[in-house]
C-alpha cells in the first residue's frame, strides 16, 4: 500500500519531519513525501483531492479548512491524526541593525515568505491584533533561502523565520551576526489571548550564534492531520510508531524534541488540546492513543 505525505519545501520543517515519519512506515508501506505548495494550505487541499493520506499543517490552518473558510472554497473533511511539535516563530535581523522590537519594523523591508504560504499568513494575523497594517512596511514576498542571503547581504532589514531549528536559520547565523527581535510590553501576551492555536514558545540561548539570551516568542502548534476517508490501519500504524518512537524521534531530529511531552498532554489534558479548530481525531488516531493508555 503507498502512502504519501504533504509537506513544506525540501529541507523546511515540515520536509524534515514528514521524512523522519516516512522512514518509520517504510518498513511496512512504500511511503512518498511531496512539497507541497503553500505548505499547510496544499496539504489540506491534497487531503481533499485524495492525493495526499497525511499532510503537515500548523493547527490554525485546519480549522478553516474544516469549515470551508477562505482561502479553501469548500469544507474539507479532514481530520486531526497526530501532533508534531511547538516551535517560536520570530523575525531576526543584521547585529547592527537599529530594529529590536516588532514595531520597530515599520517602514522597512521585510521578508514574510510567499504570499500563499502558511507562514505568511502567520505574519498577517500577528500584526492584525497588534494593529500593524502591511501599509506601514514593505513586504517582501520570497523563500527562506532567499530571504536570508538578502538580509545577509543588507538588501532587506529583517526576516520572518519558521520554526527551529532549521538549515536556512543556521546557515544565515553562521554567515553573519544576527539578532531576534522581541515583542513590546504586553504584546505576546495580547497574540496569545486572541489567536488560542498559539502557544508561547521560547528561543533558549544557544539556538543558534546571536541568542545570547532566551527569548519569548510566538509558538504554532504543528500538526499531521489527515482525511476521514484514510483507512483506520494507515492512520493507526502511523499514530501509532510515533507514539512508540517519539523519544528516538526527539533525539535524531531536534525538531521532534518534546514529542514525548505532546503526547503524554493527551492522558493529563484530554483530547480536546489536540483538535484544534474543531476538528476531531480520526478514529484510527483514536484507537492507537487508546492502545498506548493515553486516552480512556
Amino acid at each position: 500500500m503507498e502512502i504519501c505525505i504533504g509537506t513544506s519545501e525540501i529541507n523546511g520543517t515540515f520536509h524534515r519531519q514528514g521524512e523522519a515519519v516516512a522512514n518509520l512506515l517504510r518498513e511496512t508501506y512504500t511511503v512518498e513525501t511531496k512539497p507541497m505548495t503553500g505548505s499547510s494550505v496544499g496539504s489540506a487541499l491534497g487531503l481533499h483531492s485524495g492525493e495526499l493520506q497525511f499532510g503537515f499543517s500548523a493547527s490554525n490552518w485546519i480549522g478553516r479548512a474544516l469549515r470551508g473558510e477562505s482561502p479553501f472554497k469548500e469544507p474539507i473533511a479532514i481530520r486531526m491524526a497526530a501532533p508534531a511539535n511547538v516551535g517560536p516563530m520570530f523575525f531576526v535581523v543584521r547585529e547592527d541593525s537599529d530594529l529590536y522590537t516588532i514595531d520597530d519594523m515599520r517602514g522597512r523591508k521585510v521578508a514574510v515568505n510567499f504570499a500563499d504560504s502558511g507562514m505568511y499568513q502567520h505574519t498577517k494575523t500577528i500584526f492584525q491584533i497588534l494593529g500593524i497594517s502591511f501599509d506601514d512596511f514593505e513586504p517582501i514576498h520570497i523563500g527562506f533561502s532567499e530571504g536570508a542571503q538578502k538580509l545577509s547581504a543588507g538588501e532587506i532589514d529583517a526576516q520572518w523565520q519558521c520554526p527551529i531549528p532549521n538549515p536556512v536559520m543556521t546557515e544565515l547565523a553562521n554567515s553573519c551576526n544576527v539578532r531576534v527581535l522581541t515583542y513590546a510590553p504586553g504584546q505576546l501576551e495580547r497574540v496569545l489571548e486572541k489567536a488560542t492555536f498559539y502557544r508561547q514558545a521560547s528561543i533558549p540561548v544557544g539556538a543558534f550564534r546571536g541568542v545570547v539570551k532566551e527569548t519569548a516568542q510566538v509558538g504554532v502548534l504543528n500538526v499531521i492531520a489527515t482525511h476521514e476517508r484514510v483507512d483506520n490501519t494507515i492512520v493507526r500504524d502511523l499514530v501509532g510508531g510515533m507514539i512508540k518512537n517519539a523519544n528516538s524521534l526527539g533525539k535524531n531530529l531536534e525538531l521532534y524534541k518534546g514529542l514525548e511531552e505532546l503526547f503524554k498532554e493527551f492522558k493529563t489534558a484530554g483530547q480536546d488540546l489536540f483538535e484544534p479548530g474543531g476538528v476531531s481525531l480520526h478514529s484510527g488516531a483514536v484507537e492507537a492513543y487508546r492502545e498506548a493508555g493515553l486516552l480512556p
